[in-house]
């Protein structure tokens, strides 16, 4: 059995079976990127909810796993050199993709092009489409000015552009399903909660809306959407 007492985050979090990976998420955009890789891969994992407020993810428990205070977060007790912790949700898909051996690329170029279109997703679409989501559904809707979110919604039409002409004529962003999916697609399907969607133009494009209704029609990502559950 392995010793997870290393990490600090475990006496706040306990591990029912520490021999297995532990997830720390709460299931956004982001925390889904996790549970579904996870899933997808056939890892055993337990899961563990931490939201979003300060309470959880400014701890001192769940900082010292990682110390952005952003979630998710794992430990994998049987990592390369022993236990290790990872955080940043691409990294954690890089991470998942190349202990399983599974959708990370099945040779160099797919692999180099999967990485590239994670890295779009997350220095593009998850902000640009997060801040949308600020300046529409939470406190930025107040704010007068308009420009802030013209500025956001202009960037996020034109991302939507570029990834729907990377999908013409294909079922997934580089060939086969792959991390770079699980990475792109829960972020399209927040413009449903940031009630974005029209004014994105969402159902005008050519071939994302398909692609994401391809991609929540698969098993795993239908039960991981909401891994860790949500509190009722």
């Amino acid at each position: 059995m392995a010793d997870l007492s290393q990490f600090p985050i475990t006496s706040r979090w306990p591990a029912k079976d520490p021999s297995v990976i532990q997830l720390y998420a709460f299931p956004t955009p982001n925390g889904v990127k996790a549970s579904i890789a996870l899933e997808e891969m056939g890892l055993d994992y337990e899961p563990h909810l931490v939201t979003l407020s300060d309470d959880d993810v400014k701890s001192d428990a769940f900082l010292s796993l990682n110390p952005n205070n952003k979630i998710p977060a794992i430990i994998d007790p049987n990592g390369p050199d022993g236990p290790v912790g990872i955080w940043e949700s691409g990294a954690i898909l890089l991470y998942l993709a190349e202990k399983s051996g599974k959708f990370g690329g099945a040779n160099g170029t797919d692999k180099a092009h999967i990485t590239q279109w994670l890295m779009w997703q997350m220095g593009g679409l998850g902000p640009m489409l997060g801040q949308l989501g600020f300046f529409t559904k939470f406190a930025g809707k107040d704010i007068e000015d308009p420009r802030p979110r013209q500025r956001y919604l202009d960037e996020a039409k034109r991302l939507l552009s570029v990834l729907d002409g990377a999908l013409e004529g294909r079922d997934w962003i580089v060939n086969d399903y792959s991390i770079a999916d699980m990475a792109i697609a829960p972020w399209l399907n927040a413009l449903n909660f940031y009630g974005v969607k029209d004014d994105v133009g969402f159902d005008d494009l050519k071939n994302v809306p398909a692609y994401l209704d391809r991609f929540y029609a698969r098993p795993a990502v239908d039960k991981a959407k909401n891994i860790p559950a949500r509190p009722e």
